[in-house]
């Protein structure tokens, strides 16, 4: 509304004429573009409201009084604002024209945040749904390595396992499976220093060959420095000394499955014990004979067949009867005809947990497997010490010295590094995959026995 004076006058009646109606232009078009350079300062009036001569039904300001009235100071030019403050409108209350025109009794323009823009804006509400606000994930803990202000104990824990682990003890079974004469039972006597196995594995001339696989199983509690463990030690006498050993495995397959449905049985009952007796087999050693070719039919079927439901150890017998160079290639030919055959023995490689279990039992799959080794339950002088050996017309075969034999590593691997693990893949993999399949078939619990009726009225 930046007008000149002159023109303005021009349209207003003259003095003394009749009263018309006003023709003072409307506020100007709402501008959306970008606000253009200011323009020249000019003289304003207050003639830019409605002016209104005295006359019928008159109510303005007399002519005499308009021409009274001294001009307004000329206001300079507004700058433009900044991008912090954003562009202001014309005529907006915080213009340059905003005072004059409350002065005059000019009306201004509703706001725009009436009662029909909440009204839209709660359609709106309703229309658009709100975001959905994302779950509040936990932080993770961070590690901060704080300095205790005092000894705590935490330590103690282990400590606090042992002594309990100690009190309940420990169940291992391991099952021995070969044919007659490859010294199973001396060595299991030798892997664990005294008689835990059978006197003989032969029989006498007026014994009869048993017809099919026999399962004969001892138990000992050994004990060695505080700590006991409850062994058993499985043997399978007849193992592939018939003329037809077709289907041969089974019976040791049975037993296997047998013993993971007994420990289902107790464990599924209302109210078990408290501790349930594992008599699962744990690690099954499989006895090669030292052919120095390859291996017999018979051993990749039975190792085919039960590699997944125990974990298998590979071992070839009397390895004394071959010399150094036939025993590194035959080693080399069954590790080949595994792998061919697909045959999984342990340690598997899908069950290592990280990169150093992985690094160590590689190791073990690719140059100590399958152990070539010599069993021997008696006592010889060699330089002063007392050792386990065979005695030959050429010298003595020392059990434990990695030179003649690979029964220590045997040893170690068994029972010093992974006898823990054994167990828990025995539970974890091979129980874990006979259970799943037992439920499964039977579409929950297994079948109540006359047998399973009573322990648990006894457990009652």
């Amino acid at each position: 509304m930046e007008e000149d004076v002159a023109p303005r006058r021009s349209r207003l009646p003259a003095p003394g004429g009749p009263a018309g109606p006003s023709r003072i232009p409307g506020p100007p078009p709402r501008r959306d573009g970008p606000l253009s350079a200011p323009a020249a300062p000019t003289k304003r009036s207050c003639l830019s409201v409605t002016l209104r001569r005295v006359g019928v039904g008159g109510g303005g300001l007399p002519w005499e009084r308009l021409q009274g009235l001294a001009p307004v100071t000329p206001v300079p030019p507004r700058p433009r604002p900044t991008v912090a403050e954003g562009p202001q409108r014309r005529g907006s209350p915080g213009g340059a024209e905003a005072a004059p025109a409350a002065k005059m009794g000019v009306p201004r323009s509703p706001p725009r945040s009436g009662p029909v823009e909440s009204k839209n804006e709660a359609a709106m509400s309703e229309l658009v749904p709100e975001p959905r606000q994302k779950p509040v994930v936990p932080m993770k803990p961070m590690g901060i390595n704080a300095n205790l202000l005092g000894y705590i104990g935490i330590d103690t824990i282990i400590e606090q396992m042992r002594k309990k682990t100690m009190k309940t003890g420990f169940d291992f079974n391991i099952m021995v499976v070969g044919q007659s004469g490859l010294g199973k039972s001396t060595l299991v006597n030798t892997l664990f220093k005294s008689q835990v196995s059978r006197k003989s594995s032969g029989w006498n001339r007026e014994e009869k060959i048993p017809k099919t696989v026999e399962i004969k199983a001892i138990g000992h509690v050994i004990e060695e420095g505080g700590v006991k463990m409850k062994l058993t030690v499985i043997d399978t006498p007849g193992f592939g000394d018939q003329i037809n050993n077709e289907n041969c495995w089974e019976p040791i397959e049975k037993y296997i499955n047998e013993q993971y449905e007994k420990f289902l049985k107790e464990e599924v009952n209302i109210a078990r014990k408290k501790r349930i007796p594992d008599t699962r087999v744990h690690c099954c050693l499989y006895f090669i004979s030292p052919t120095g070719h390859s291996l017999r039919p018979l051993d990749l079927e039975f190792m085919k067949h039960l590699s997944k439901v125990v974990n298998i150890i590979p071992v070839i017998a009397k390895a004394d009867t071959m010399t150094l160079e036939e025993k590194t290639e035959f080693k080399q030919r069954v590790r080949k005809e595994l792998e061919v055959n697909g045959i999984e023995f342990y340690p598997q490689k899908e069950f290592d947990e990280d990169l150093e279990d992985k690094t160590e039992n590689d190791k073990i799959r690719q140059e100590s497997m399958p152990f070539a080794v010599v069993g021997s339950d008696k006592e010889y002088q060699v330089n002063g010490k007392r050792v386990l050996g065979r005695k030959t017309p050429w010298g003595i075969i020392e059990v434990e010295n990695l030179t003649h034999c690979e029964f220590a590593l045997l040893r170690d691997f068994v029972i010093r590094t992974h006898l823990q693990d054994l167990k828990e893949v025995t539970h974890n993999i091979h129980y874990e995959t006979y259970r799943a399949k037992r439920l499964n078939d039977n579409g929950g619990l297994p079948p109540m026995t006359v047998e399973t009726e009573e322990n648990h009225e006894s457990n009652l």
